[in-house]
């Protein structure tokens, strides 16, 4: 028996199975059985009001779970599925309400990893699978990760090497007339509009996605986050400062490992540069707020 064939034995039995993505790596449960799905919660320690994304192998999938289907639906997905994308649609009565929060909307996600896809497509069900890491800490994005966090709890992790992307995916809600993004992500807006016309941002937290508290991508150790203006008030003594000292793409692949790294270090204190307040920062700057608090 091969691992995918392991994998998919535990999830039907109603098992936990981490998974790699290009994101960050999911801790998986099928997201038609509720007892699976309580699991993950009981496991992360998340609070079961906070909704599940759920991962399909494809569109012609998720169709099946999706209520409705707009156009808006079929361009998006032709164009960034498999990809770094969720979009939210009305849900239908098989994915249980507890991977969704109670809400009648699903968050659904084809993810562009080829052990995620092979194993989507050997259950060929929705996965649930929110981020593989005890809730609000910083996600994981090698199978180490998920093996520190989470040890035994989880029936069998998949490693499928380093997250490629490293920050979670974007949140398209495509549920209303009116696309809102509700998380950045790795697919911006310019994107996104770039293919089915304009776009909102959220506002404020929704409570239809995930990732939405005040904490959340969080190191134990203590981390603030800075202007460069405030560079001079940084008290070094035991600290360590993670400034930005690559483009986009690189630094968001690496920040949670080298927000992982700095944490098991033992320091006072963590110092995280805020990078500038541009399109493309977007996504980076929306985890480092939520991972940090400001500094005093």
């Amino acid at each position: 028996m091969n691992e995918i064939e392991r994998a998919v034995e535990v999830l039907a039995r109603g098992g936990l199975v981490a998974f790699p993505t290009e994101t960050v790596y999911g801790l998986g449960a099928d997201a038609t059985n509720a007892d699976a799905v309580r699991k993950i919660f009981a496991v992360k320690g998340r609070p079961s009001t906070n909704p599940l994304i759920c991962h399909v192998a494809d569109a012609d999938v998720a169709r099946r779970y999706a209520r409705s289907w707009p156009l808006a639906a079929s361009r998006i997905t032709e164009r960034y599925w498999p990809g770094p994308l969720t979009i939210v649609l009305a849900k239908t009565a098989e994915i249980v309400p507890e991977a969704t929060a109670g809400l009648d909307t699903v968050g659904l996600r084809a993810p562009n990893h080829p052990l995620a896809l092979d194993l989507l497509r050997a259950f060929g069900k929705p996965l649930a699978g929110p981020s593989a890491n005890r809730s609000t800490h910083v996600s994981p994005t090698t199978a180490q990760h998920v093996r520190d966090d989470l040890g035994k709890d989880v029936d069998l992790i998949l490693d499928g090497g380093p997250c490629e992307v490293g920050i979670e995916s974007t949140v398209l809600d495509l549920s209303s007339d009116h696309p809102t993004i509700l998380r950045p992500g790795g697919i911006s807006r310019e994107q996104i509009e770039s293919v089915i016309g304009p776009v909102a941002m959220s506002g404020a937290a929704s409570s239809k996605s995930p990732g939405q508290q005040p904490v959340h991508y969080a190191p134990r150790t203590p981390a603030f986050r800075f202007e460069n203006a405030q560079r001079q008030r940084l008290d070094l003594r035991d600290a360590h400062v993670l400034n930005i000292d690559a483009d986009t793409q690189t630094y968001a692949r690496q920040l949670y490992s080298r927000l992982r790294e700095m944490d098991a270090q033992g320091a006072r204190a963590i110092y995280v540069e805020m990078p500038p307040d541009t399109p493309e920062w977007a996504a980076v700057r929306d985890r480092i707020v939520r991972a940090t608090r400001p500094l005093p």
